[in-house]
């Protein structure tokens, strides 16, 4: 059974970075799209970033353009969300999904199927 484990959550001052990965097990079929999303106490699951991974294309949360970079190593099975200058409001629980629908690749929750079981990121002021 296809399993992603996610790694690298932490707790971080406002303006550090940290990295996340995640690491699937072999895929029967190779996904269509990654993301990663993310739910803060109170709030609802919300998309991050997302990359289609037939040519690379990326997607951002406005919240996150130009602070996050989602990558993906093929070879590996890990996907990977460089997080830099991490400010307060970042602090979640990352979750990592794999989607085999083929629509936009614009981490909208519904279209995955599979999901980790989250990392927690803590940013302090």
């Amino acid at each position: 059974q296809v399993q992603l484990v996610e790694s690298g959550g932490g707790s971080v001052q406002a303006g550090g970075s940290l990295r996340l990965s995640c690491a699937a097990s072999r895929y029967p079929y190779k996904p269509y799209c990654m993301g990663w999303f993310r739910q803060a106490p109170g709030k609802e699951r919300e998309g991050v970033a997302s990359i289609y991974t037939g040519g690379g294309s990326t997607y951002y949360d406005d919240s996150v353009k130009g602070r996050f970079t989602i990558s993906q190593d093929n070879a590996k099975n890990t996907l990977y969300l460089q997080m830099n200058s991490l400010k307060p409001e970042d602090t979640a629980i990352y979750y990592c999904a794999a989607s085999w629908v083929v629509r936009p690749c614009i981490a909208t929750a519904p279209d995955f199927n599979l999901w980790g079981q989250g990392t927690q990121v803590t940013v302090s002021s």
